[in-house]
């Protein structure tokens, strides 16, 4: 059974490249994502150079403009060392403002609640901010998101009490948006064993229950999005004895949602709301003419590696049999991705905000 799902963005992706593209490209994984079917991602700050002022923001312009196959935004960083002063020339060409508030790969953690206090203040409201905000931190968030109204949307959110916390904060208005990650809601620590550097990942792997408690969310409508938080390092880095946090998804999110739709988990209207509607909602995103993705809901078959257009070349997710395929990518019009190959060039992929959008 062929359909069409319309749109799909996903806001939250690290697709390496710059000083990191010995891990993965900007042509590679956004190759990635028209496999996985997506019409856009945007990209995270903590490729090196950090995205953290006006110069290192027009490098990687410059970079991805040249070489993207998808449509793509980039989001600003917060910086340890005060960068405030740049947020006002980079709010203009960004899909936001993202806040490290725990421990992560990069150099970019904002660890003392008074200096992520002065980034809230002096970031404009016209873009809104993604913070990695972990257990009681989430708290420390919601305070400034009740000082300052600004619009917060909370990545990967992985636990029963989160969710908790996230819930209260809608139910009292206040203007957040919540995201959960595959790994999340088909791994457990449980896995790790199997897994071993696989399934390193920040945030980590938690409970069956806390797993259990993202599902229900997402059917109580407590979760807004699906994102991969896809983040490539090469197999030779995760097998080594000091193996980087971060795992590839783009390739994985969209078929693990449609597995979900086969086993009676999920809607294909609720997948659909996940990875597109609710993306392009939060992001103020219209979707193009034409650009949608053709997939095969009754189509099963192995994740292998050697399917993947990721150039790290693995996934937490291989040996695992879902049911929905990826037959075609659509982005303005162009046929992106024919289920096998992809058919536009770099630099086809347009910037969605600012200036060059």
């Amino acid at each position: 059974m062929l359909v069409r799902l319309p749109g799909l963005v996903d806001p939250h992706t690290h697709l390496r490249d710059l000083e990191w593209s010995h891990k993965a490209t900007f042509t590679s994984e956004t190759a990635a994502a028209v496999a996985g079917g997506y019409w856009a991602v945007f990209d995270m700050p903590n490729t090196p150079p950090a995205t953290t002022s006006r110069s290192a923001l027009d490098t990687k312009l410059a970079a991805i403009g040249q070489t993207a196959v998808c449509d793509w935004g980039v989001y600003a960083g917060a910086s340890q060392a005060d960068n405030t002063a740049e947020y006002a020339a980079m709010a203009g060409d960004v899909c936001g403002l993202k806040i490290f508030n725990n421990s992560t790969t990069g150099s970019l953690l904002l660890a003392d609640q008074p200096t992520r206090d002065h980034h809230y203040a002096a970031w404009p409201d016209t873009k809104l901010i993604a913070v990695h905000a972990e257990e009681d931190t989430v708290l420390d968030i919601l305070a400034l998101v009740r000082k300052y109204r600004k619009r917060t949307h909370f990545l990967h959110i992985s636990t029963a009490r989160e969710i908790q916390y996230l819930q209260a904060a809608r139910e009292e208005g206040l203007p957040v948006t919540v995201g959960v990650c595959p790994h999340h809601l088909y791994l457990t620590q449980a896995d790790e064993a199997a897994l071993g550097a696989f399934a390193i990942m920040k945030p980590g792997l938690k409970t069956a229950a806390d797993r259990d408690a993202l599902w229900q969310a997402i059917a109580s409508g407590v979760v807004d999005v699906v994102e991969s938080d896809h983040a490539p390092h090469t197999l030779q880095e995760k097998q080594s004895d000091n193996p980087p946090y971060g795992v590839p998804g783009l390739e994985t999110t969209l078929p693990l949602l449609l597995l979900a739709v086969s086993e009676g988990r999920l809607t294909l209207e609720r997948v659909i709301e996940l990875v597109a509607t609710n993306p392009r909602r939060i992001w103020g995103l219209a979707c193009p003419p034409d650009t949608y993705t053709l997939v095969d809901l009754n189509a099963a078959y192995t994740i292998e590696r050697a399917g993947l257009f990721t150039a790290c070349g693995w996934s937490p997710f291989e040996g695992l049999r879902v049911t929905g395929r990826i037959r075609e990518t659509w982005i303005r019009g162009c046929k992106a991705f024919d289920g096998e190959q992809v058919l536009v060039e770099p630099g086809f992929g347009r910037n969605l905000f600012g200036t060059s959008a």
